[in-house]
């Protein structure tokens, strides 16, 4: 079974406000969150960091936007935009945990967006990274998607303003 890592912040602005921003231009979006030079046609680069203890590990990582899905479209389903995503090591990526996840908006009141991550990941070395995992690496992960989302809601806070 693969790990699962999940992350929630909000944004003090209206969901519609949030969802076009992010349907706007998604890749950009994330690149600026994470503050990483370079975007390419199908991904973002984007560099995860996180402190364990008085260790920062830090990866170039390429964020791949693989679909924009207004959830309000399908039946029986709340307001709410998912974006499905994946990312992966650039260098050394067989070092580096393979991501899938899903970053959903939705409204919570008329003036306030939750950001909510959910994903999983495929550790690297076989038996070797499971272990690893099991010891200090969920947390790195877990950490790195905290940042991720944190990153991005503040982003968003910043590039929409003031509510």
């Amino acid at each position: 079974m693969r790990p699962e890592v999940r992350s929630f912040d909000y944004i003090n602005q209206p969901y519609e406000r949030v969802r076009e921003a992010l349907q706007a231009d998604a890749r950009e979006l994330f690149r600026s969150a994470t503050r990483a030079a370079t975007s390419r046609a199908e991904s973002v680069a984007a560099e995860l960091r996180v402190s364990v203890g008085a260790i920062e590990v830090a990866a170039e990582v390429d964020i791949e936007i693989l679909e924009i899905q207004d959830l309000a479209r399908a039946p029986g389903a709340s307001r709410g935009t998912r974006v499905r995503l994946e990312w992966r090591g650039t260098k050394r990526p067989g070092l580096f945990p393979l991501m899938n996840a899903d970053l959903s908006i939705y409204p919570l009141t008329a003036t306030e967006t939750q950001l909510d991550f959910e994903g999983r990941y495929e550790p690297p070395l076989g038996p070797l990274g499971r272990a690893i995992d099991a010891l200090v690496g969920h947390r790195i992960a877990e950490a790195s998607v905290h940042r991720f989302v944190a990153d991005v809601a503040q982003h968003l806070r910043e590039r929409l303003g003031a509510a």
